[in-house]
């Protein structure tokens, strides 16, 4: 894969979270967020509210604000995603907007969803993550959500120590794509609660068998906040700012993708 193709991964991960906003209308919410005050409302806002809660009972509603265009209103939901509204609340559009910037247009929407990701991954102890670090000097961190019976995420694997000689640390997440209650979910259980998280993860990974073992354990929360920040398969990588790209991608267009300024 390309570093261009990678950046066109970029616009996918968009897409996808885009695809998840279509969704969640229509189902209970994820995410856990403060709701907007409904303490002096705006006529305008107090409309919009009451049209949305009417027809889409299950939205969770965090803020109705003004957009940058005079007439349209901005309502953000769950997952960083958003839904403008005309002012008489007649015309609804899920999408994101875009800046023109001397550095060319920027997904608004995208930014703030990516700052929602960094904050729930940031608050996730390291002590609970699979960790392969850097050598030497950490130059760039990854966070990746795995499973260990995935084709892709164990290709991905089998170049972690090229991507720690780059500098590059690896963290890992469980996210069990089949869910909580089939074959993949134990395995998951018992590298977490391993002695040597590392030595089993590689040798999981590698396709061996490790004996089953049971503990309190993070796997089941890390596949919920995999879902909440808009997981739908594996590998998925999240960079420092919180954006991610869905998919398997080779360790030196990683590198140069990540170090591309240098």
């Amino acid at each position: 894969m390309s570093v261009n193709l990678l950046k066109i991964n970029l616009c996918k991960a968009a897409a996808i979270s885009l695809f998840l906003l279509i969704l969640s209308l229509s189902g209970t919410a994820l995410a856990q967020g403060l709701s907007s005050s409904q303490i002096d409302e705006t006529p305008e806002v107090a409309n919009i509210r009451s049209v949305l809660l009417g027809t889409q009972p299950g939205i969770d509603i965090q803020s109705i604000v003004p957009s940058p265009i005079n007439g349209l209103f901005e309502v953000r939901i769950q997952n960083g995603q958003a839904i403008f509204a005309s002012s008489d609340a007649e015309y609804f559009l899920p999408s994101d907007m875009y800046q023109a910037t001397s550095d060319g247009l920027v997904n608004l929407g995208e930014g703030r969803r990516n700052e929602i990701r960094f904050d729930l991954i940031s608050s996730v102890d390291e002590a609970d993550m699979i960790i392969f670090p850097a050598e030497g000097e950490t130059k760039a961190t990854l966070t990746v959500f795995t499973d260990v019976d995935c084709p892709y995420c164990q290709r991905l694997h089998s170049e972690v120590e090229q991507l720690n000689e780059y500098g590059i640390t690896i963290r890992y997440l469980a996210f069990p794509r089949s869910g909580l209650d089939e074959v993949t979910y134990p395995k998951m259980v018992s590298t977490w609660c391993a002695e040597n998280r590392n030595l089993i993860f590689t040798t999981v990974s590698r396709g061996a068998a490790v004996p089953e073992i049971d503990c309190v354990n993070p796997v089941a929360d890390q596949y919920e906040l995999g879902r909440l920040v808009g997981v739908t398969g594996t590998p998925t990588l999240v960079f420092e700012d919180g954006s991610i790209v869905p998919g398997y991608v080779p360790a030196d267009d990683l590198a140069a993708f990540l170090f591309e300024d240098e």
